[in-house]
């Protein structure tokens, strides 16, 4: 495959063919955010698609997944994307699912006809990053969006049959602020209805502003028990239903995994276990974004 620079996916996307029809992120504002700070933005020619579907067709024929990087590959025109998904359909019939990243601006650039048209060419899933559901957190880490326009994102996902994956970030908003963006956060995901909940653990990073703010002070990071409290609020007041809630991302202090409310309890006493020292966290040396 031709890719520009390092490739950013999913973890469930590690069997998928993975097609890079653009570079880095429109937005990359974000403080937490190290993935594309050293791309700049730009949509990739046909020619360079090309090449990879090209790839793919004589490399990739028992993959039947697809995932579009980078970032958000759904800011791309509805013209564009139609052809890109015909085209997988064309050259690649073996394939049955393609994914995306889709951040809440570029899924707000489309029509619910519009993602429907494109669930009916192949679209399977879109990962959105929502990461907190409080306002103040969202504009301190220069998110570029409110909880309402990211509401507003889910239910145009929703409502067109497509399968919606959330992430949220724990121990985002610090010390002070910590089950108050818990709270809001599960108030916010309950709105939007999510098919999948993915909670990842804040790490800070060198090349982002949070890392800067974390390395001279200005920002406190919650240690694994505070992240354990944080994840257990959380939990605690998810109240849409049913929805895959995920924490077993490589970042977790303590993987989790089920479907709420189903297995709230257990989760809920996993945690209480951990807290009590009874179950043992990943080192963290292990953890990892």
């Amino acid at each position: 495959m031709n890719y520009d620079g390092d490739i950013i996916r999913p973890p469930s996307e590690a069997d998928s063919i993975i097609i890079q029809v653009t570079v880095g992120c429109s937005h990359n504002r974000c403080t937490f955010c190290g993935a594309y700070k050293d791309k700049e933005f730009r949509v990739r020619s046909d020619a360079e698609v090309a090449e990879n579907i090209a790839f793919a067709m004589k490399h990739c024929g028992l993959q039947k997944r697809v995932f579009f990087a980078d970032g958000d590959a759904l800011i791309l025109s509805q013209k564009r994307l139609v052809k890109l998904f015909k085209e997988i359909k064309f050259y690649l019939p073996q394939v049955n699912r393609i994914a995306l990243y889709g951040n809440s601006k570029a899924i707000r650039t489309k029509s619910e006809a519009e993602l429907r048209e494109l669930r009916e060419l192949g679209l399977h899933r879109i990962y959105m990053g929502l990461e907190s559901g409080d306002d103040a957190v969202l504009a301190q880490v220069k998110k570029g969006e409110t909880a309402a326009s990211m509401i507003h994102a889910a239910h145009l996902v929703r409502n067109a049959g497509v399968f919606l994956s959330v992430t949220v970030l724990i121990g985002l908003a610090g010390i002070r602020k910590s089950l108050q963006h818990a709270a809001e956060t599960a108030r916010v995901l309950s709105e939007m209805r999510p098919n999948q909940i993915a909670a990842l653990c804040l790490i800070p990073l060198a090349n982002t502003e949070i890392g800067n703010q974390f390395e001279t002070g200005k920002f406190q990071l919650l240690n694994p028990d505070q992240m354990l409290l944080e994840l257990q609020k959380l939990i605690e007041n998810i109240s849409c239903a049913p929805v895959q809630f995920m924490a077993n991302h490589a970042s977790n202090y303590l993987p989790l995994s089920g479907r709420l409310p189903r297995d709230r309890e257990a989760m809920l006493g996993n945690i209480a276990q951990a807290l009590l020292g009874n179950r043992a966290l990943v080192p963290e040396k292990f953890r990892a974004l």
